[in-house]
């Protein structure tokens, strides 16, 4: 199994999260691949991560209440250890995550589109247009926090 949604796809860290236990990402974990978790836990469920950490792509404590809330709304338990959600991505909170990215990506069928042309992002590499869009993602949650 492999990540699939534009924003998860080929990420490393992410596709062995989705494969290992020890590569599991929680408090304290810093760079893109949290930043991408945050970014899709703002895009999936309007989640309020701290400015401070967004910048920084740090797995902090309001990423944590993020991560959380997540896991509780669709009950992501192991039961095999576990009664309760944690905050912790590991395989089962890294597929729910990668499967509803892939899900609300979804193109529009082909008569909504305009009529002027294709799609504005398509002379763009497929991973210039996931940054692209990564960014613009950014960029709005940053706006709804301020």
């Amino acid at each position: 199994m492999t990540l699939r949604s534009f924003i998860f796809a080929g990420e490393k860290r992410l596709e062995a999260c989705l494969r290992h236990d020890a590569s599991h990402v929680a408090r304290g974990a810093s760079g893109e691949h949290v930043r991408l978790i945050q970014t899709a836990l703002i895009h999936l469920d309007g989640a309020a991560i701290d400015p401070a950490e967004l910048k920084r792509g740090f797995y902090g404590p309001s990423t944590a209440r993020a991560v959380l809330a997540f896991k509780t709304r669709r009950d992501i338990v192991n039961r095999s250890y576990q009664k309760s959600a944690d905050d912790t991505v590991g395989r089962m909170t890294i597929a729910a995550l990668d499967a509803e990215m892939l899900a609300s990506q979804k193109p529009a069928p082909q008569g909504r589109r305009k009529a002027h042309g294709p799609a504005r992002t398509s002379g763009l590499s497929a991973e210039a247009s996931v940054r692209r869009a990564i960014d613009q993602m950014l960029a709005s949650a940053l706006a709804k926090l301020r």
